[in-house]
C-alpha cells in the first residue's frame, strides 16, 4: 500500500475536533487529513481531493462531487458520517467502482425523540407559552392546547426512525398511520395508507423520508392544501423535502397551524417569515445529536473505512459497484 493509498480525507465535521476519527484510523495504520470543520463548497472539496488523492473520504455534510470521485484515482470508499446520501454523488461512485457507506442506526432514538418533542411542544403550547411569559404576559385562558391521544399523526417514511417515532407516539395514545413506497413487512400494527390519504387525514405530519430527486419538495402547495386546517408539519429529515415558499404561504394564509423544523432548505439561513411566525419552532439541525449518538457515529463511520481499506465487507454498503478497484466483483 502506497502513502497515497494510506490517506483518509475528513471533509468536515459537526463536532469540535477529529480525535475520535484520528484514533481509529491511525491505530489501523492510515493517515488522516482534515479539511475545514464547516462544510465547504464543492470546489474546495474537489481541490482537497485532488491534492491528497485519498483512498477514503469521510464526509459529514460537505459535498463529495462526481468530479472529486473521478479525480481520486486511489479512492475506494466514501463514508457518510450520517444517514442521508444527498451530499454524495453516489452514481459517480458506483461508476468508478467506489463503495459508499453510511451509519443508518446511530441516531434512531435521538431523531425520534426530537420529533416527539416538536409534536408535544406544539400540542401543549410549550414554546409559545414560554415566549408569552418572558414577554410579561400571563394569559392561561388564551392558550389553544391539544390532547395528544385525540390526534392522528401521519409518519411519512417508515424506516428505522419512522417506526421508532410511531411506537413512541402510540405509547402516548396517538393514532398513527404511515406512508412509504416500500413499507416493511411488519408494520407493528400501524396502518400503511397512500400519501394523499395520510396528508388529508392527519392532524400532524412527521417527515422521516430521505432526500432524493423523487422526494425533493415532497411537500409543496398541493400537499399542504390537502392537510386539515390547523395541522402541524414536522421535518426532522432534510430541508429539501419541503418547498419553503409554499410552507410560508400556507402559514401566512392561516391554513397550516404550525411547523416544527430541525432542517431547512438553505441552512443556516432561516427565512424571516419563519423566524417571526409564533407557531413555528426551529432547531439548528440537531435532531441526530446526543453524547451517545455522536460518539457512535464517529466510531462507526471510521471503522467502516478501515474495513473497506483492509479489503473486508462494509457493514452498511449503500451502492453495488459492478467492479471494485478495477477488479470484477
Amino acid at each position: 500500500m502506497t502513502k497515497d493509498q494510506d490517506t483518509v480525507l475528513l471533509t468536515d465535521r459537526a463536532w469540535p475536533d477529529d480525535s475520535v476519527e484520528r484514533a481509529v484510523l491511525e491505530s489501523a495504520g492510515f493517515r488522516l487529513v482534515s479539511g475545514p470543520p464547516e462544510p465547504a463548497p464543492a470546489a474546495v472539496i474537489d481541490a482537497l481531493v485532488a491534492e491528497h488523492q485519498p483512498a477514503a473520504i469521510l464526509t459529514c455534510w460537505a459535498p463529495v462531487s462526481a468530479r472529486a470521485i473521478g479525480d481520486a484515482t486511489a479512492l475506494r470508499v466514501v463514508a457518510r458520517m450520517g444517514v442521508g446520501l444527498d451530499n454524495i454523488a453516489v452514481a459517480a461512485a458506483t461508476d468508478h467502482g467506489v463503495l459508499v457507506t453510511n451509519v443508518p442506526d446511530y441516531c434512531v432514538e435521538e431523531v425520534s425523540d426530537h420529533a416527539i418533542g416538536l409534536v408535544l411542544a406544539w400540542a401543549r403550547g410549550l414554546v409559545v407559552a414560554d415566549r408569552e411569559v418572558r414577554a410579561g404576559r400571563w394569559d392561561p385562558a388564551g392558550s389553544r392546547l391539544r390532547r395528544l391521544s385525540s390526534l392522528t399523526v401521519g409518519v411519512v417514511g417508515f424506516g428505522r426512525i419512522g417506526r421508532a417515532t410511531a411506537a413512541k407516539l402510540r405509547a402516548l395514545g396517538a393514532r398513527v398511520v404511515a406512508s412509504d413506497p416500500s413499507p416493511p413487512a411488519d408494520t407493528g400494527g400501524v396502518p400503511v395508507v397512500g400519501f394523499d390519504e395520510l396528508l388529508a387525514g392527519s392532524d400532524v405530519v412527521v417527515l422521516h423520508a430521505p432526500l432524493t430527486g423523487a422526494t425533493h419538495h415532497l411537500i409543496g402547495a398541493r400537499e399542504l392544501a390537502l392537510m386539515p386546517p390547523g395541522a402541524l408539519l414536522v421535518n426532522v429529515s432534510r430541508g429539501g423535502l419541503i418547498d419553503t415558499e409554499a410552507l410560508v404561504a400556507s402559514l401566512r394564509a392561516g391554513h397550516l397551524g404550525g411547523a416544527g423544523l430541525d432542517v431547512l432548505e438553505e441552512e443556516p439561513a432561516v427565512p424571516a417569515e419563519l423566524l417571526e411566525h409564533p407557531a413555528v419552532v426551529i432547531t439548528p439541525h440537531i435532531a441526530f445529536s446526543s453524547d451517545a449518538s455522536v460518539g457512535e457515529l464517529r466510531h462507526s463511520a471510521a471503522e467502516e473505512v478501515v474495513r473497506v481499506l483492509r479489503g473486508e465487507t462494509p457493514r452498511y454498503p449503500c451502492n453495488r459497484p459492478t467492479t471494485l478497484y478495477g477488479v470484477s466483483s
